[in-house]
This record gives structure tokens, sequence and C-alpha cells, in this order.
């Protein structure tokens, strides 16, 4: 399944693939993109429970970038 979040306070193109890099990491995420300059991430998971992994996401990102927040487009 594919997800498209619209992505605000993201400060450096940097930030966003470590942000990919912490992401991938959760075990349902079978791949992620951060567009930076468009301000959009895109996910492709492996789970029914769609809310469960933007939880997770969001628990990542506020862990390492507390200023950034997403927003499913």
């Amino acid at each position: 399944m594919k997800a498209k979040f619209k992505i605000t306070g993201l400060d450096c193109a940097n930030c966003g693939v470590e942000l990919e890099r912490k992401i991938q990491k959760i075990e349902e995420i079978e791949s992620v993109n951060i567009n930076y300059i468009m301000q959009k991430m895109e996910i492709e998971y492996n789970c029914e429970n769609k809310e469960e992994i933007i939880n997770k996401i969001k628990k990542v990102i506020k862990k390492e970038e507390p200023d950034v927040k997403i927003e499913e487009i």
C-alpha cells in the first residue's frame, strides 16, 4: 500500500535523508522517499492498519525533527 504526505518544517535536505533512514527502520515500511524541495513524502508499507503506520512515523519524526509536521494528501 502507498501513502503520500505533505511535510512542513523540514529545514534541510540532509535532515530529510536522515528522516528517511530512520523511517525505513520501521518494520512495516517497505520504502520511503522524502522530497525536500517539494516538501512531500511517499511511503510504501505492508500493514492493514494505516493509522498505526502513521503514528509510528510521527513518533520517529517527533524524536528526530520535533518541528516537522506531516499531513496526508
